[in-house]
């Protein structure tokens, strides 16, 4: 259930003490990693007039993981929304998904991925069985735990369908996949044909 706090300049600095900034950009830090482990993520609203109006990014955030949670799906644990003085700002405190992203895992050792691909392919194919669509899909928001399952992190821009997504709306939610690995260099490399084709078999 959505739990939301006030927090202030004072509370902010006390609640960011000792932690690490993990990302920034030109405005300032985007998201931190507590001293307690926990991590707390700021949203700013940058256009005046958006859909983040009315259903800001970090209620999203914050709402897509309970829902996420609801299918089984391994995710972050949101805990607090905070909202602040300053309108475009607000900022979810959470606790992260243990493990390692696919990323991480596939720049380790890019010559034994192969042996994942079974596996990414099934998580894929059961995010869309269950009506997932998830802009954000690459290997970098893919996180392997300590369990050995595959869950979801940076689940802001995720939509949730009522029935299974088409052949279409899968194959174009692939190619979300497919831009990352442009970004990283690797798509003489990696294996994407053969993704595809197993992720979007009848």
């Amino acid at each position: 259930m959505l739990s939301t706090k006030h927090l202030n300049d004072s509370a902010l600095a006390t609640l960011t003490a000792d932690a690490k900034v993990l990302e920034e950009d030109s405005l300032g830090p985007k998201v931190y990693r507590l001293a307690n482990g926990n991590f707390l993520k700021l949203f700013r609203r940058k256009r005046l007039i958006s859909s983040a109006l009315l259903r800001p990014y970090s209620v999203r955030f914050y709402q897509n993981a309970e829902r996420l949670a609801e299918l089984d799906i391994p995710t972050l644990t949101p805990m607090t929304l905070y909202t602040f003085a300053e309108k475009q700002l607000s900022a979810v405190l959470y606790a992260p998904l243990p493990g390692q992203t696919l990323k991480e895992l596939y720049l380790q050792n890019p010559e034994s991925f192969t042996a994942r691909l079974p596996v990414l392919c099934d998580f894929i194919r059961t995010l869309h069985r269950k009506g997932i669509y998830f802009r954000s899909l690459h290997l970098g928001n893919i996180v392997l735990t300590p369990q050995n399952t595959l869950g979801l992190i940076d689940v802001a821009d995720l939509a949730f369908h009522r029935r299974a997504l088409s052949q279409a709306k899968a194959a174009r939610n692939l190619k979300h996949f497919a831009r990352l690995l442009q970004q990283m260099d690797i798509t003489e490399r990696f294996p994407m044909a053969e993704l595809s084709a197993a992720v979007l078999a009848d």
